[in-house]
């Protein structure tokens, strides 16, 4: 039996070689992408906004477009102005008595040892290394700050290309229907159908999901402020009500890191004070998995959880803590087609069949 070698034609060899050049363009192109990708997300999130102004209002849709981008940018410009500066200076306190906060750590731990008969002093104190331990978290920060503006041009570039993502974001809600009607003009019958229909369920998914988190984070962060302050840690309770809230827009891993500073800041207070604390995060917690999270964000992800967690770490992998905010709204949007484009139309091939076997 003979077998023909059969080579590379020209044909596969330019296709290579176009993939290949995709992939560079694309890699050139990053920056670009990357605020395309928070501006379809920044678009998705104010596009009903926009609609009810729209709506009740009776402005145009460009003009409506205007009005709540001003609205938000002087609402969140006003919150700075009334809580910028006390978050700010209980910021700057809390990062000068961190060393003290670390060292009532490591001291508690190693009372805490020998009560429970463990004498490793030694191996504690390495393990408690506070100048380690204060390295350890700068560099840490700097490697995610790095990875978050590496694909654009440092930190002034990152401020430029969130700018140029809001201004994208009002062109892609103000000519929507031109836009999207040009982009699926691009695909053969009937995908230019099908895809069009895709567009407003992939707008309410990744739009939903971004407002419950928003709105989930800014409740938790009013909630957080005021529990510490009634425990008694009214000295940073600002500062750490605010970076709980900014945490808490990363899912499942986010929670955690807001608890943190709160927790480290409540031992030299006492155990108490501290036990309250740490109940005061795993009440708010369950709130929010089992009431907020329904309610406000409700069924808008529609995604396993696993698969959001691996969104958020691969997002934080790639991106940093940028990547972790905007992987997700883009999973659940991805999900969408998913669904609609597959696996719907598969579920109803199989009962089709299904029902013919059996007539």
């Amino acid at each position: 039996m003979s077998s023909e070698k059969k080579g590379v034609s020209l044909v596969d060899l330019l296709l290579i070689i176009a993939t290949g050049l995709v992939v560079l363009l694309l890699w050139q192109l990053r920056s670009l992408l990357l605020s395309l990708m928070i501006a379809v997300i920044l678009a998705a999130a104010i596009s009903p906004i926009v609609g009810a102004a729209e709506k009740k209002l009776r402005l145009p849709r460009w003009l409506g477009v205007i009005v709540v981008y001003i609205t938000l940018i002087f609402g969140l410009i006003g919150m700075g102005l009334l809580i910028g500066p006390s978050v700010s200076e209980q910021i700057q306190r809390l990062f000068r008595k961190l060393p003290i906060y670390l060292e009532n750590l490591r001291s508690t731990s190693e009372a805490l040892a020998l009560r429970m008969g463990v004498n490793q002093i030694e191996s504690i104190e390495r393990f408690f290394d506070i100048q380690g331990f204060i390295n350890f978290v700068l560099r840490s920060s700097q490697k995610l700050l790095v990875s978050s503006f590496g694909l654009t041009f440092g930190i002034v570039g990152g401020v430029l290309n969130l700018i140029f993502a809001v201004v994208i974001s009002g062109y892609m809600v103000a000519g929507s229907t031109t836009l999207i009607s040009g982009l699926v003009n691009l695909f053969p019958q009937p995908w230019d159908i099908r895809l069009a229909e895709q567009v407003t369920p992939i707008s309410r998914r990744m739009g939903g999901y971004i407002q419950g988190r928003v709105l989930v984070s800014a409740i938790l962060g009013i909630v957080i402020t005021l529990g510490l302050s009634i425990l008694g840690l009214s000295e940073f309770a600002l500062a750490l009500g605010v970076i709980a809230g900014f945490t808490n827009l990363i899912p499942f891993i986010g929670p955690v890191l807001g608890a943190i500073p709160a927790l480290i800041v409540a031992i030299p207070l006492g155990g108490w004070t501290f036990l309250w604390v740490f109940l005061l995060f795993v009440i708010i917690q369950n709130v929010e998995t089992y009431v907020l999270d329904p309610l406000l964000v409700g069924s808008s992800a529609r995604v396993h959880p696993l698969y959001q967690l691996l969104a958020v770490l691969g997002g934080t992998q790639v991106l940093g803590i940028l990547g972790a905010l905007i992987i997700p709204p883009w999973v659940a949007g991805i999900a969408v087609l998913l669904e609609n484009l597959y696996l719907k139309p598969k579920l109803l091939a199989q009962t089709e069949n299904s029902l013919i076997s059996k007539n």
